[in-house]
């Protein structure tokens, strides 16, 4: 289950810098100069780029500097997304910000414990912190960077300066793509955090499932491919707090039927990866059809995200 600050708050761009080919950090600070919220490794934001356009962003800096926040922002083609805004972004612009919040954390890791990380291409920026924690807890780590081309790679140059022999570069450009089923299977790799495009933590995942003893921890900046809904017609929500009973029909999202009907809710991606929708579950069963909660979580059925899972049943009872 993830965790999420929905207080909205106002931040100062104060230093962006240049980390790779079309790669940018932007450091932030706190309009009112108080200190900024706690987070911990794996943790994103919410940031308004530009009026009506929200995106989520991984927090890549020191989780002991209450000072200031960085997040690194790849510039995807002319027109897609956000990162065209955020790269225009202008030292002392002031920004909306919602969160931390925490889908993805390094858990139950000890000194001597084998971890393995897996970043491909901006997806190194949640795993950053990660190499950091387990490097001070002395965990026994080794990371997988890919890329497509070594120049668009993120932090490569201080992370191999840093650890030479637990960082691994693999630039599939040069032929040095990662084989992931040769890592999960003949490597001791302890469990797996994973950060990157589909194909990758698709690849990851799969591999994962036929083999033994690995568990694999991902995190998705685009949404997984949906099937067909287990239950394809209308089904009801009910509002614990009111008794309310809502249908929704096939054609629109419990999120947007919600909406539809004055129903307070909070939200972001709407394409279930960032958690923010996240809402209890207190009676019925859910298609889960989210990239956030792992595969024990959905199955323990406690909460949803309302954006894109939908009902396995004729009725949800909703802590709402």
């Amino acid at each position: 289950m993830s965790f999420f600050s929905d207080v909205e708050r106002e931040l100062v761009l104060v230093a962006r810098a240049p980390l790779a080919q079309d790669v940018v950090a932007l450091e932030l600070t706190s309009s009112n100069g108080r200190p900024l919220p706690a987070w911990t490794p794996g943790d994103h934001i919410d940031l308004q780029v530009a009026p009506g356009v929200e995106r989520q962003y991984s927090l890549c800096g020191d989780p002991d500097d209450r000072d200031r926040w960085r997040v690194a922002v790849l510039r995807e083609p002319e027109g897609r997304g956000g990162s065209v805004a955020a790269h225009a972004l202008p030292a002392g612009h002031l920004l909306r910000a919602r969160g931390p919040r925490s889908n993805f954390q390094l858990e139950g890791i000890a000194a001597g414990d084998r971890v393995t990380f897996v970043a491909g291409g901006i997806g190194i920026t949640p795993i950053l912190p990660m190499v950091r924690e387990a490097e001070a807890i002395g965990a026994d780590w080794v990371l997988h960077y890919c890329g497509r081309f070594r120049d668009r790679m993120a932090f490569a140059d201080e992370l191999l300066a840093a650890h030479p022999d637990r960082v691994r570069l693999h630039v599939s450009a040069d032929g040095g793509r990662l084989d992931v089923v040769d890592l999960l299977t003949h490597r001791v790799v302890g469990d797996v955090w994973a950060c990157g495009p589909a194909p990758l933590l698709d690849a990851l995942t799969d591999a994962a499932a036929r083999t033994i003893g690995v568990a694999v921890h991902t995190e998705r900046f685009t949404p997984r491919e949906l099937t067909e809904p287990v239950w394809p017609g209308p089904f009801e929500v009910e509002l614990a707090s009111s008794g309310e009973v809502i249908e929704v029909p096939p054609e629109l999202s419990v999120l947007e039927t919600l909406e539809a009907h004055d129903v307070v809710t909070v939200s972001s991606c709407r394409e279930g990866t960032c958690g923010t929708c996240e809402t209890v579950v207190l009676e019925g069963e859910v298609d889960h059809r989210d990239s956030v909660l792992t595969a024990a979580e959905q199955a323990q059925n406690m909460s949803m995200m309302t954006c894109v899972s939908r009902a396995a049943c004729p009725r949800l009872v909703l802590d709402l």
